[in-house]
C-alpha cells in the first residue's frame, strides 16, 4: 500500500511511518494541512491517515475538500477528541474511519488494511496474476503454480509494482521512486540487486522466464 500520514507531531509521525514501511509499505508524510492536501491531489494513495487538528487547515477541512474534488481515497481519522458527537463530526465530514488517541499500531494497520479491502470491494484491484504467478496484495502472498513464494517486504513491493504494470515498461525512476520512495537517483546498484533477487524466486526452476530486462529501458513483467 502507498499511504499518507497528515500529522503535525513529528514524532508520532516518524514512528507511525516507520512501522508501516518495516511492515511492506510506503509511507509519505506532510506536517499541516495545506501540504496533506496539497499530496493527497497530486499523487495516487491507497489510503490517507489525517489528524484531526492541524496547523493551516484543520483535518476535517482537508477530508471535506478533497471529496468535494471527487477525491474517494479511503480517509482514516486520528484524534485526541474521542467523543461520539466527534467521531460522528469526522464521519460526517467524509472520513471512512476515526480511532482516538491513544491507539496501538497493530490496531492502526488492521483498520487501513480493513478499509483498502473494503475499497478493493468496489473494484479496487488486490490480486495480481500473470500466468502462474499471483501476488495478493493483502495477505502478502506471493505463489507460482503450487509453489508459495517468500519475498522480503521490499521486494514484495518491487514485485507488485511490476505485476501492476504487467506488460509495460517499467523504468529505473519509475521504481526509485515508487518502490523506495526516492526522488533523487543515489546512484547505487539497489536496483540491480533486488531484481536479481527477484528473478531468481521468481523465474528460477521454471521453463517460462517472467521478468525481464528491456535493455536501455528498465524491466518488464510479462507472460511471453
Amino acid at each position: 500500500m502507498r499511504l499518507l500520514i497528515v500529522e503535525d507531531d513529528r514524532d508520532a509521525a516518524d514512528y507511525i511511518a516507520r512501522a508501516f514501511r518495516e511492515v511492506g509499505h510506503v509511507a509519505d508524510q506532510a506536517w499541516d494541512g495545506d501540504e496533506g492536501l496539497a499530496l493527497a491531489l497530486e499523487r495516487k494513495y491507497d489510503a490517507l491517515i489525517v489528524d484531526r487538528m492541524l496547523p493551516k487547515r484543520d483535518g476535517l477541512t482537508v477530508i471535506g475538500e478533497l471529496r468535494e474534488k471527487g477525491i474517494e481515497t479511503p480517509v482514516l481519522i486520528l484524534s485526541a477528541l474521542g467523543q461520539v458527537d466527534d467521531r460522528v463530526k469526522g464521519l460526517r465530514a467524509g472520513g471512512d474511519d476515526y480511532l482516538p488517541k491513544p491507539y496501538s499500531f497493530s490496531e492502526l494497520l488492521a483498520r487501513v488494511e480493513a478499509l483498502t479491502r473494503r475499497r478493493g470491494a468496489r473494484g479496487e484491484e488486490t490480486v495480481y496474476r500473470v500466468a502462474d504467478l499471483e501476488l495478493d496484495r493483502l495477505s502478502h502472498r506471493v505463489a507460482r503454480g503450487v509453489d508459495e513464494i517468500s519475498l522480503q517486504p521490499r521486494e514484495f513491493r518491487l514485485l507488485e509494482y511490476l505485476m501492476k504494470h504487467a506488460g509495460q515498461v517499467v523504468t529505473r525512476t519509475m521504481l526509485l521512486e515508487n518502490v523506495w520512495d526516492y526522488h533523487f537517483d543515489p546512484q547505487t546498484n539497489v536496483i540491480d540487486v533486488h531484481i536479481s533477487r527477484l528473478r531468481s524466486k521468481i523465474d528460477k526452476g521454471f521453463s517460462q522466464p517472467l521478468l525481464h530486462t528491456i535493455r536501455g529501458a528498465g524491466y518488464m513483467i510479462r507472460d511471453r
